[in-house]
């Protein structure tokens, strides 16, 4: 896979983001001045640790953070395209950081033009309604259909992402289908809409093997029939590399390194991106070293290091440089961005 395509237009940007938690014992920068793009038709992955800020960074792009969370400065900038009733497309760009997370403008981006599919199906869906129910109220809100129109389109949708007998599936309940079903039935809700942004935040945690593969090509089949862009969020590394065109890795919540995905197993730059490679198991590796665990552990994000927020876990650590200050971003060449003092501008490692 190859970098970005310049012909692709503009769907998504974000630029400085920073989304903050205001605890009693200090202030949490859990998204601390994080950017991206997004272009039409484009997947996206997000990865990092627990605790890095990805979940946030896509939870900050739908206004959905609560106190004592807030988004505290950036863009998130959508560009959104319709039709005049002459038959004219038009173009306008918002940004979603400055609207009100209860307001109207808001509420009807979400799900209209960008959806989500979250973490733990159980917990997401509400165990008092049938899934048609939960479906058909998107689906009314943001296209005025009758509820008979709106639940014929909740069958169309949950057969659209292959569940067997929808007609019946319809009518239950979340605790009447198994884990991989309520995954399907969120998928089918996020797309009832036909957003032009999913947001897929771990989409396969909780699933076994086998419908963990099932979900990911389904979306990878879904995204090919709608031509909508997916923002993969993820800890896994088999996730992104069979989802996604393009990574951000995060740590600590900064975006530490941002390549496409067939770099970023080839050719990772960054220490940490590097470790997370060496410490998953290759198939067809011979080699008898025990996977290498990441030194140290993340630190507290109430008391970050000074300087490179890496440096006391990193193997590349240099005394007087990584601990004094924060690396820029840098360019190393064909849009690989990493932030580390070892490159310089040209991509030449420093000695």
């Amino acid at each position: 896979m190859t970098s970005q395509a310049p012909s692709r237009e503009m769907l998504l940007e974000v630029k400085d983001l920073k989304t903050h938690f205001f605890l009693g014992r200090g202030v949490v920068r859990a998204v601390d001045g994080v950017s991206f793009d997004m272009h039409r038709g484009q997947t996206l992955g997000v990865l990092g640790e627990s605790g890095c800020g990805k979940s946030v960074t896509g939870y900050s792009i739908l206004r959905l953070i609560r106190p004592p969370g807030q988004t505290i400065s950036g863009e998130v900038l959508l560009h959104r395209s319709s039709a005049t009733p002459e038959g004219r497309a038009t173009t306008g760009i918002i940004d979603l950081a400055r609207l009100d997370p209860q307001g109207r403008e808001i509420r009807e981006i979400r799900g209209r033009d960008v959806a989500m599919v979250f973490q733990e199906p159980t917990t997401f869906l509400n165990p008092v309604y049938t899934i048609g129910d939960q479906i058909s109220e998107a689906i009314i809100l943001h296209q005025k259909l009758n509820k008979r129109d709106a639940k014929d389109k909740a069958i169309e949708m949950l057969r659209r992402v292959r569940l067997p007998d929808p007609e019946d599936i319809v009518d239950r309940y979340p605790h009447q289908v198994s884990g991989g079903q309520k995954q399907r039935a969120i998928i089918a809700m996020a797309l009832s809409c036909h957003p032009s942004l999913l947001i897929a935040d771990e989409p396969t945690t909780a699933l076994d093997v086998t419908t963990e593969a099932q979900i990911l090509a389904l979306m990878n089949e879904l995204q090919s029939d709608l031509g909508m862009s997916i923002l993969c969020i993820t800890h896994n590394l088999g996730v992104i590399a069979q989802m996604v065109e393009e990574v951000i890795v995060m740590y600590l919540g900064k975006v530490v390194e941002k390549t496409d995905v067939r770099t970023l197993f080839a050719d990772a730059k960054h220490p940490y991106t590097q470790a997370l490679l060496r410490s998953v198991p290759i198939i067809g590796r011979k080699s008898r070293q025990r996977l290498q665990a990441i030194r140290g552990v993340v630190p507290d994000p109430l008391n970050l290091p000074s300087g490179c927020r890496f440096h006391n876990r990193c193997s590349s650590y240099m005394r007087g440089i990584c601990e004094v200050r924060e690396p820029p971003m840098l360019d190393i060449g064909n849009g690989h961005l990493v932030r580390c003092f070892l490159y310089d501008g040209s991509g030449v490692q420093s000695e």
